[in-house]
């Protein structure tokens, strides 16, 4: 290991943890043409990506000291995709980092918030986080990122999947321009090139020699299975490898939960690891597979990105992944720093060609084979009971136990017992179908040409409501064969007809099962598919005497008939005869009986012209006649009566007009014996001096003078004398306008206030007061009762 270009510290800890040499990667890194520069890196998973940045960093972070010292602000800025393998990032740096005092803060969802801002405070040199949580540290002012000298992105390419590509363009342009940005991948698709362009200044391209090369430490194995045999195929490779730690990859969190139950229920040692758990459920998780206490991890695609599982040796591929990258991430678990694994893809027969693109795009070379059968499953687990490890050794305190247990049941009975006690606690391997290996790539067989054949007949057709599309799955999964193998599928009115290959008939007894009440039979030749002809129905026989009805051909005493359309009115045929419309039946009204009708004229026709429009003089107008035959009286023009010139009326002239309704004058609302007194004429104000106002109900009392402002004495001051010199029976009534407006008592000199409201009363007479109680008389004074 070359110590020159690693700083003490970190060089220590890598002595510490047993580094001999380092990987192609790290060494790539910490090259002296590289010092400084943006770098976009690719290798293959596995290969210690995690330290070759740790490493690659230390320059930015350390600045040439062996020890740091507080730092307000964090100097290096780690985003991970998940929250596990920003954990981890956080795990390796902390052994990689703690001889030189670096303090690392982890910024992921699902944690305490206010842990995460309190170590900010407290001064964090690296903080490592997924995007969305660091942003959200950015947006409260928790996390400052003007002094960071080093950002690296880990496994870039599925942070761009997520959907993080906002949230890192938001974290880093929080961040100085002049930093150092490190991205590294497995995988470097377009937009990882895209994104390295938009972040990156002139950054050199690494790629490692291992990745030409992908996983030579990893075999991988395609098994074809049957599509009812899928999930039992996955549970004997399970038995079959017995690895100390597996996974198994769905593609959906459903599929994680249907596979989780289905093997807690085979006594599988199994835990599940999905996007929907909380992060304290995801840590317990791989916690229980870190401590042997799960062996078997079902996980989703994100949820295992980048997570390095101790002792991982078997990866099983439930679903097909959806690409190649997706494909070497997957298997990228197993087979690191150099360990042996292996990669199980289970391919059902719909899958062939999928699984061969992916296999070819990840430039990996995989072996097809049969999943392990129960036999071999069982042969298996045998071979390692007799060559476990506590066979070898010798007795020792049980071995009191052990002779007594001879001599009480035998050797070979207590032999017996231990192999039931050994294969008790292990599932049962499956019993599953032979499958048809994948089919090699021919030519496209013309059309119609399917080659040698058996047909076979199924006891349903369309009464049963059987289509082509239904049968066709059902047939491919009853022996574990593909549409490739199949021919025609003639469906009839109570049975169907399906052509199989010759080289795969042989799979079908001569009655199969195919479901409950669907039974597909072998037939000895070709079915006739030929449509039958329909029966003439018999003749009835009530007409059996009858002679048989001629040809309309051989009637000869019936003229032919001719169809002679009937001409329009609105287009001129020339060659429809004249003579056609004058031999049309004249119209005749439904109550004129036999009243001739005048024949129809056409206006157009050249024979009878349209007599020319002539302007009616004025004395020739006919007078109009009414149905009943009395004569109308002529209409006259309003001009032949001179109509009254208009005359403007004299509005100081002005009188009422007499009207019909002034015959019975209208009575007064006051009036009760008005009688026949006539109405008084209306008469303007303007005419004579306006009557001065008059109270209603002081005729004679002079009306009080308006008070205007300026004026003394002051209005209320004048109230009060007035009211003095009057006395209290002359005081008015104030306007209403609230509820506790009520009328003043008699004695009491406030005025009385008008009524509006319930409340609003008159004046009432004051109520007499009591006279003072005599303490000498005790005829009204309370006596307590005496107590008995």
């Amino acid at each position: 290991m070359t110590d020159m270009m690693i700083a003490a510290p970190l060089a220590a800890a890598l002595a510490a943890k047993g580094y001999d040499s380092l990987t192609p990667v790290q060494q790539a890194v910490i090259a002296p043409d590289l010092a400084g520069r943006d770098a976009l890196v690719s290798a293959q998973t596995g290969s210690g990506k995690t330290v070759a940045f740790g490493l690659a960093m230390a320059g930015e972070v350390l600045g040439g000291a062996d020890r740091l010292l507080f730092a307000e602000t964090p100097l290096s800025l780690i985003i991970a995709p998940t929250r596990e393998l920003a954990q981890q990032v956080a795990r390796e740096l902390g052994w990689l980092y703690a001889d030189a005092g670096a303090q690392i803060a982890t910024c992921v969802g699902g944690m305490d918030y206010r842990n995460e801002r309190r170590a900010l405070e407290r001064g964090a040199h690296i903080v490592v986080g997924t995007p969305g949580r660091l942003r959200d540290h950015i947006e409260r002012g928790s996390l400052d990122l003007s002094a960071l000298k080093v950002a690296v992105l880990d496994e870039a390419d599925e942070m761009l999947d997520l959907g993080f590509a906002e949230d890192l363009e938001f974290i880093l342009s929080n961040a100085p321009e002049e930093r150092r940005t490190l991205m590294f991948s497995a995988t470097v698709p377009k937009e990882i090139e895209a994104l390295a362009g938009t972040f990156q200044r002139d950054a050199v391209r690494l790629q490692t020699q291992g990745e030409a090369k992908q996983h030579g430490d990893i075999e991988y194995r395609a098994l074809n299975v049957t599509a009812r045999d899928k999930e039992h195929a996955i549970f004997n490779v399970l038995r079959f490898y017995e690895a100390r730690t597996a996974i198994v990859f769905c593609k959906t969190r459903a599929n994680v939960n249907h596979l989780l139950a289905r093997m807690g229920n085979r006594g599988f040692q199994v835990v599940a690891l999905s996007g929907e758990l909380s992060q304290s459920e995801r840590m317990h998780a791989l916690q229980a597979l870190r401590d042997g206490r799960a062996r078997v991890c079902i996980a989703t695609d994100v949820a295992a990105r980048g997570i390095d599982l101790p002792g991982l040796e078997l990866v099983v591929h439930a679903d097909l992944p959806s690409n190649p990258e997706t494909l070497l991430h997957r298997s990228g678990r197993t087979g690191r720093a150099g360990k042996k694994g292996t990669s199980v893809l289970i391919v059902p027969p719909a899958e062939f060609r999928k699984a061969g693109r992916i296999l070819q795009g990840a430039k990996v070379t995989a072996e097809w084979a049969k999943p392990p059968s129960a036999d071999e499953v069982q042969e298996r687990d045998d071979a390692r009971l007799m060559e476990h490890q506590a066979l070898a050794e010798a007795p020792g305190d049980e071995a009191a136990l052990a002779q007594a247990l001879l001599e009480r049941y035998g050797a070979e009975q207590v032999s017996a017992a231990f192999i039931r006690l050994w294969r008790e606690g292990r599932s049962a391997p499956e019993v599953l179908h032979d499958a048809l290996p994948p089919p090699a790539a021919s030519a496209p067989r013309p059309r119609g040409e399917f080659g040698e054949s058996v047909w076979f007949t199924i006891s349903v057709g369309h009464e049963g409501r059987a289509e082509a599309r239904w049968l066709l799955p059902k047939i491919c999964d009853a022996v574990g064969i593909t549409k490739q193998e199949i021919g025609a599928i003639r469906v009839q009115q109570d049975r169907s007809f399906v052509q199989i290959a010759k080289a795969v008939a042989g799979r079908f007894a001569e009655t199969a099962e195919l479901e409950p009440g669907l039974t597909m039979t072998r037939m000895a030749g070709e079915p006739d598919l030929a449509r039958p002809e329909r029966p003439r129905p018999a003749p009835r026989a009530d007409r059996a005497d009858r002679a048989p009805r001629p040809e309309r051909a051989e009637r000869a005493d019936r003229p032919a008939r001719t169809y002679t359309p009937k001409p329009s009115r609105f287009v001129e045929d020339d060659a429809a005869p004249a003579a056609a419309e004058s031999a049309a039946k004249p119209w005749a009204k439904r109550d004129e009986g036999d009243a001739p009708r005048k024949p129809y004229a056409r206006r157009d026709d050249g024979d009878a012209p349209r007599k020319p429009y002539a302007k009616r003089a004025e004395g020739d107008a006919k007078p109009w006649a009414s149905r009943d035959g009395a004569e109308r009286k002529p209409y006259a023009k309003r001009e032949d009566a001179p109509r009254k010139p208009y005359e403007k009326r004299d509005s100081d002239a002005y009188s009422a007009k007499p009207r019909a309704s002034d015959a019975a004058p209208k009575r007064s609302w006051n009036d009760a014996d008005a009688g026949d007194a006539p109405r008084k004429p209306y008469a303007k104000r303007s005419d004579g001096p306006a009557k001065p106002y008059v109270k209603r109900d002081e005729a004679d009392a002079d009306r009080k003078p308006r008070w205007k402002a300026g004026d003394k004495p002051a209005p209320k001051a004048a109230a009060s004398r007035a009211r003095a010199e009057k006395g209290p029976e002359s005081k008015p009534f104030r306007s209403s306008g609230f509820k506790s407006h009520g009328a003043g008592k008699a004695g009491d000199d406030k005025p009385g206030r008008a009524t509006g409201f319930k409340s609003h009363a008159t004046a009432r007479p004051a109520k007499p007061k009591a006279a003072p109680m005599d303490a000498r008389d005790t005829s009204k004074r309370f006596v307590p009762p005496k107590k008995k």
